[in-house]
């Protein structure tokens, strides 16, 4: 990325390095102001093939896939890579054409990815195969020398997952505990709400610490203190003005 923004003048290097900045920083805890900063960055330096495929992630990120695709065909032509390959697949998804992302699964590109770029296209396609009602199918893609792995790698705990996640939906909740629990063992920054899956198959119920009902009487307490307070002070105030009505008839 910093090469290519060596291709433009300082001043406005600096200022569309800003703004990619703060996509990479916001992208995930708020998308829609890191959508903004992306604009910003594609007005300032649209030939510029990383600010393409920021502004690509970032509309991804706010479920604008069509925009997504668009930004990412064109950093794609302006590369000559293949790594945006499994998210412009997912686009297609997006767009509900899970045909068209299968298609693309079956692509020569697929073969050019690294490991995990094709791990991530066999999530796509999974999912497209659930997207079509295809629920044997999608655990079918997912078993791979992957999936069967013992070793831990960035992708192993949300390929467990979605393996999980399939097996359950097609109502083989045994197998599916077996592999909520494998991802968990491997998502070691909590990718996944793999442990949540777990405790709702176990039949376990996570309560507040604080009881909504004790909050209510709390509540309840305090508004008959404050009724009892104005009411006590309504009596004082009727005893004063019937002594000066009384004293007005005299």
């Amino acid at each position: 990325m910093r090469q290519e923004l060596m291709s433009l003048p300082k001043g406005l290097a600096e200022d569309v390095s800003r703004n990619l900045v703060m996509v990479a920083q916001l992208i995930d805890e708020d998308p829609e102001k890191a959508y903004g900063y992306s604009r910003v960055a594609l007005r300032l330096a649209s030939r510029v093939a990383a600010v393409r495929e920021a502004a690509g992630f970032a509309a991804y990120a706010t479920q604008k896939y069509s925009e997504a695709l668009a930004e990412f065909r064109a950093a794609r032509r302006m590369s000559g890579g293949v790594e945006l390959w499994p998210v412009m697949a997912d686009c297609e998804r997006g767009l509900g054409r899970p045909e068209r992302a299968l298609a693309m699964a079956g692509e020569p590109e697929v073969q050019k990815l690294d490991k995990a770029g094709q791990v991530e296209m066999r999530l796509v396609a999974a999912g497209a195969r659930r997207d079509l009602g295809q629920l044997d199918a999608a655990i079918v893609t997912l078993q791979s020398p992957e999936l069967a792995s013992s070793a831990v790698h960035p992708w192993t705990a949300r390929l467990r997952y979605a393996y999980a996640d399939a097996l359950l939906a097609a109502g083989r909740e045994q197998e599916a505990r077996e592999w909520f629990g494998k991802a968990l063992e491997a998502d070691k920054d909590g990718a996944t709400d793999a442990s949540d899956r777990l405790a709702e198959l176990d039949g376990v119920e996570f309560v507040d610490a604080f009881d909504d009902s004790d909050d209510a009487d709390d509540a309840d307490d305090a508004d008959d203190a404050e009724d009892v307070e104005e009411s006590d002070g309504v009596v004082v105030d009727d005893e004063i003005d019937g002594d000066d009505r009384d004293g007005d008839k005299g």
